[in-house]
């Protein structure tokens, strides 16, 4: 970074992630805890099943890094690492994050979306005082687009649109980042929020759109697509995301929004049909090949039609810039799950939970 570390509005110390063996969570941590040798990193995850250690195989045994299994709702233990530890920064991953999953079971979002944030919040705000100097604290919120609710054909969201949940999901999230606010105006807290379009990227569990289709694609099942595929979304590289983290936990003004696109849009359809192409180019498959697999399925309760981030703010104030194109960050991913089929092959089976109940305990 060019940046200096005087410069910084935060200077973190020890840094508690939560969901650091999910998704975004298990990239931002391969990222930051090589890049920050001197900043200690705990990793707070309860291991459902979208959570895997498998993901962080390359820095377990790395010094300024420890993994603690555990939920974020449950305060005893969250406390107890906050005064065991020094906690200074809280980096807020943890979360349910499917539309799907939360239409059938609501309250399990509640629980560790709402509860579970409100849980870390109180936690903080006991370990470090009411209006804590920011310099040395911060809570870092990381949220969704998806509690803006649903957008037209034109426009985009701001940090100034009014929330408008549509799933339990989103509106799980939408409370959670209303409370992070309230504990902030209400208590001095120092937090910073961010709201993100969809990302994908390695690591990411075959349950969403990107995943799902690279895998069912390689083994010639069909592929489900909503409606008629006409819903917009716009897609973001995950490393892309981690680097736009790292410069809001450093460099992000105390108690602001930032939204983090790189305003790449498409619709569902030509997404799949762009991400196809591409996987079979990389397998050497006929042109289109995979596209006969693609099946137009009932719509979802409640689909929102579009996701678009207006990102100027974080790029205006804090430079930030995506490194990858769309096809470029398709590319990627695709090479990465072609090369980690041990890794597809263990999160679609249930044993390897078991496996993982057997090799790791609370500690």
């Amino acid at each position: 970074m060019s940046s200096t570390w005087s410069e910084m509005v935060h200077q973190p110390e020890v840094i508690l992630v939560t969901g650091g063996a999910g998704f975004i969570g298990s990239n931002f941590l391969l990222y930051m805890v090589a890049r920050y040798p001197t900043v200690q990193f705990i990793n707070l995850d309860r291991l459902t099943y979208a959570g895997n250690l498998m993901n962080l195989r390359s820095i377990e045994e790395a010094p300024n890094y420890r993994f603690v299994r555990g939920d974020v709702a449950d305060a005893p233990l969250v406390e107890r690492l906050f005064r065991e530890h020094g906690i200074s920064t809280v980096v807020h991953f943890a979360a349910e994050s499917h539309v799907d999953r939360s239409i059938m079971t609501p309250l399990s979002f509640v629980l560790t979306n709402t509860v579970g944030t409100v849980t870390l919040l109180e936690a903080a705000r006991k370990a470090w005082g009411d209006h804590a100097d920011p310099r040395r604290f911060r809570f870092y919120h990381i949220s969704t687009d998806e509690v803006f609710g649903s957008l037209g054909p034109e426009g985009y969201f701001t940090e100034f649109t009014p929330y408008n949940p549509r799933s339990p999901y989103a509106a799980s999230k939408a409370a959670s980042d209303h409370f992070v606010r309230a504990y902030y105006y209400t208590y001095g807290l120092p937090i910073v929020i961010s709201n993100c379009s969809n990302n994908y990227g390695p690591y990411q569990f075959p349950e969403k759109l990107i995943p799902l289709t690279i895998l069912n694609a390689l083994e010639n099942r069909p592929i489900p697509i909503y409606g008629k595929g006409e819903n917009v979304r716009d897609w973001l590289y995950v490393h892309d995301h981690c680097t736009a983290i790292e410069r809001i936990l450093l460099f992000g003004r105390t108690g602001q929004t930032y939204l983090v696109s790189a305003g790449y849009e498409r619709t569902n359809l030509e997404l799949v049909t762009q991400l196809l192409d591409l996987l079979d180019e990389e397998l050497g498959r006929p042109a289109g090949y995979s596209r006969r697999l693609i099946t137009f399925v009932k719509d979802r309760p409640g689909h929102d039609f579009r996701y678009a981030l207006d990102a100027s703010r974080l790029r205006q104030e804090l430079g930030w810039q995506p490194a990858y194109t769309l096809e470029e960050g398709l590319r990627e991913t695709i090479r990465w799950y072609l090369s980690h089929r041990d890794w597809l092959e263990a999160v679609t089976d249930a044993s390897y939970r078991a496996y993982y109940e057997k090799q790791y305990v609370l500690r």
